[in-house]
């Protein structure tokens, strides 16, 4: 079983659905998935969108779980998550109903044409370091460091905790 860190982003509603909904959403369909087992939940946070401004702010979390899937297999179930709650990828950067990234696989350093692991800006983004540090202080990231030192580095100004 590896040890998987996945960071979840919404900020737009879909069908009947706040972000917020978005989020415990995936998080109930993750946990339906027999080879994934979820240890822990961060607190879901409020975030400025990243890149346009003209969009509502994100509500964030990370999760850590246990799989015995492979990184692409897992991608793979995440997308189909994505998929089931609306997801359209239109505008990069931009609004979204659900956001599902592997931050972390094990400690796994992946670069291939659909996933790179550790997630390419986990160290300058203050929604991922935050709920990540909470569940997860001790955490490495291959290359870079201490979740805990990393945190630091970022700026928390506007992430709000719900």
């Amino acid at each position: 079983m590896t040890i998987v860190y996945i960071g979840l982003g919404s900020n737009l509603g879909g069908d009947f659905a706040s972000p917020k909904q978005n989020i415990t959403s995936a998080i109930n369909a993750l946990a339906k998935i027999k080879s994934i087992q979820i240890i822990r939940i961060s607190s879901f946070y409020e975030s400025k969108p990243i890149g346009p401004q003209d969009q509502s702010d994100y509500i964030n979390a990370v999760i850590k779980l246990k799989t015995n899937l492979d990184s692409t297999k897992l991608l793979n179930s995440l997308q189909t998550i994505e998929n089931h709650h609306g997801r359209i990828r239109s505008q990069y950067w931009g609004p979204r109903t659900l956001d599902l990234d592997i931050l972390l696989f094990g400690d796994q350093i992946i670069h291939n044409d659909r996933l790179t692991i550790p997630h390419t800006e986990i160290c300058n983004r203050s929604f991922v370091l935050v709920p990540l540090s909470e569940i997860e202080p001790d955490c490495v990231i291959p290359e870079k460091g201490i979740v805990s030192d990393l945190v630091s580095n970022v700026s928390q100004a506007e992430l709000k905790v719900l």
